[in-house]
């Protein structure tokens, strides 16, 4: 039996897009525990690479500069635990010197609390600081896997022991820190998470997601609350850079009021800007800012601070008793303070908000509503209609043969119907995009690319099929293997870049959460084409042991495609009600972002 080509093709591609998903260089979550890399062989024993720390004490809040060195290596691995129980969770987090060699991974709860090669390429020495937490144990120990060649690793290397003293000092009060403190050596100005307590109420904030803690790793929160003449700010969210919101007249950057809290060498400046277009926020030589506080604890960045509502003095300052749109951003900073472009679409508030009006808890929206549109109408078109379509053409011609609907055969129209829905559906989302840049996007890769390629074919096929030959017409079976061809081609350029859509920063769906589902479908819908392609064989090969002459071969066929009409009804109706789950799951998704 010859499987459809379109399914192999698509199942080809998944497993090596699986395969390339399962081995990310670096990415080794999977040893988070263990910390033994999966190389299929066992660790040295003597260590050739040794950790040391610029420091034996700590308090909460302090960094530790780690260095792991030795002979040339590939890869490696760093954790800090419990001294006293090695085989506990991790504790604290990690900031990186020099991200072309190293990156941040999360191990159990806390975020950035590992630390992984990005590269095989051959290295030397490794400098990471590592931020202690608020609930760190009285000993620290830190670990490190090796590998020098894949088959040739060390695993959990023995680092120095660092501890807290006997007797802590008293940690500063919430606000008790001013911004000229923050070129002295690096403590805790803030005592504690902030809270979500009076948020509508007391004070208005922005949490995503929706209703978050304040005190979790993945939680980004902003609130004001005013106090008299002026407005008391609180900024806090996971990120190794800096956070940053802004105040605008509409949902596009340009001309906009921001404030930045960055990671300048693991102190964080505060500070006020003006967003220009898409360009890089142009900081003010005055800061209008007072009070500014800021901690950095468990991969979590917080900074606050107070503000007069009308600054007339201050040039670009917004007053705060008007409404404004509010984006939230976060992203990646170096070492000197210069901070990068957010490497996500930053969160926006649906609507405009007067920050020191009625006290509200909100959330927002990091992907804009003509980008879910197109998303969504997308996923409808190329999991739904233009499957259904595909399935029903080649499998239910025998079945539905019989059947007419204003005047031509059921399958054929019900194909058609199903055709050109996915037709409109996909020239309208096609649009979208478009609408929203204002043009070309220079930075979505090869997605936008495929997508006018599958928009192509989407157009180009129906017109072809305006032209179909007579069923007995010579070029009949031409006709039939090019449009089948066509068809086939589109929809596998199609799930490739919905798989490069999904994750693009404009709509940028839970991860890996969106791959593995589009993963689901594909071997869904490969399922279901490999299933009927049995049944039919099995069919024609119950028929050609029934009866050698031609006519009876016919008329067994007949029968038995007769026999096969309920089984298909079945599996398309199982097919059908699958498709729509899938459908659901990702529109859901699409809402949520």
């Amino acid at each position: 039996m010859e499987l459809p080509s379109f399914a192999v093709a698509v199942w080809m591609f998944v497993c090596l897009y699986a395969s390339v998903l399962g081995y990310p260089n670096g990415k080794v979550r999977e040893a988070c525990t263990s910390m033994v890399p999966r190389h299929g062989s066992s660790p040295q024993l003597s260590p050739e690479h040794s950790i040391t720390v610029n420091a034996t004490q700590f308090k909460p809040g302090d960094n530790i500069e780690v260095h792991l060195s030795g002979p040339d290596f590939e890869g490696f691995f760093i954790q800090a635990r419990d001294a006293e129980q090695l085989d506990s969770p991790a504790v604290g987090s990690f900031v990186l010197a020099d991200r072309r060699w190293s990156q941040l991974l999360t191990c159990g709860r806390t975020k950035n609390s590992a630390v992984s090669h990005t590269s095989k390429a051959k290295k030397k020495d490794i400098k990471v600081y590592w931020i202690a937490p608020g609930d760190a144990p009285k000993r620290v120990q830190f670990l490190a896997t090796v590998v020098k060649k894949y088959r040739i690793f060390w695993v959990k290397i023995l680092g120095p022991v660092v501890s807290q003293p006997e007797v802590l000092s008293p940690t500063p009060p919430l606000h008790a820190t001013s911004e000229l403190m923050s070129t002295s050596r690096p403590v805790s100005h803030i005592s504690k998470p902030f809270s979500a307590s009076g948020c509508g109420i007391m004070k208005f904030c922005i949490r995503n997601p929706t209703n978050c803690d304040p005190g979790s790793a993945s939680c980004f929160f902003l609130s004001f609350q005013q106090e008299e003449s002026s407005v008391f700010v609180e900024l806090s969210g996971p990120s190794e850079g800096y956070l940053s919101f802004a105040f605008s007249h509409d949902q596009w950057m340009g001309g906009d009021d921001a404030y930045l809290c960055v990671n300048e060498d693991h102190h964080v400046h505060v500070s006020t800007a003006h967003l220009k277009g898409r360009s890089h926020p142009l900081l003010d030589s005055e800061n209008a800012l007072e009070d500014v506080s800021w901690r950095l604890a468990d991969g979590v960045l917080q900074c606050s601070f107070r503000r007069s509502i009308r600054l007339p003095a201050y040039k670009g300052r917004f007053n705060l008793d008007t409404s404004y749109y509010i984006f939230l951003a976060d992203g990646e900073a170096s070492e000197g303070g210069l901070i990068y472009k957010h490497h996500r679409q930053p969160l926006v508030t649906d609507g405009l908000y007067n920050v020191t009006g009625l006290p509200q808890d909100i959330g927002g929206s990091r992907a804009p509503r003509l980008v879910k549109a197109h998303g969504a109408l997308m996923f409808v078109a190329w999991i739904t209609t233009v499957s259904i379509g595909a399935i029903v053409a080649r499998f239910f011609k025998p079945v539905w043969s019989h059947s007419f609907l204003l005047g031509k055969e059921l399958w054929f129209q019900v194909h058609r119907m199903l055709m050109l829905t996915t037709v409109m559906l996909t020239s309208i989302s096609f649009v979208l995009p478009f609408v929203y840049r204002g043009g070309w996007s220079q930075q979505a890769g090869f997605h936008p690319y495929l997508g006018c390629a599958v928009m192509a074919l989407t157009i180009f096929q129906p017109l072809v099929a305006g032209f179909r030959p007579s069923r007995h017409a010579p070029r009949r079976q031409l006709f039939n293997w090019f449009h089948w061809s066509t068809g086939t081609t589109a929809r596998m350029l199609a799930v490739v870049t919905m798989f490069l859509g999904m994750d693009l920063p404009a709509l940028d769906l839970p991860d890996p959460w969106d791959t593995y589902a589009m993963i689901g479908f594909v071997a869904w819908h490969v399922g279901t084409d490999v299933l009927l392609e049995i049944h039919s064989y099995c069919l024609i090969r119950k028929v050609e042991l029934i009866e050698d002459d031609r006519v009876q071969i016919l008329q067994s066929l007949t029968s038995a495609e007769a026999e096969g009409r309920l089984f298909k009804q079945i599996v398309l109706t199982i097919y059908v009600c699958g498709n729509i789950v899938f459908l659901v799951a990702f529109l859901i998704a699409v809402n949520q972002v």
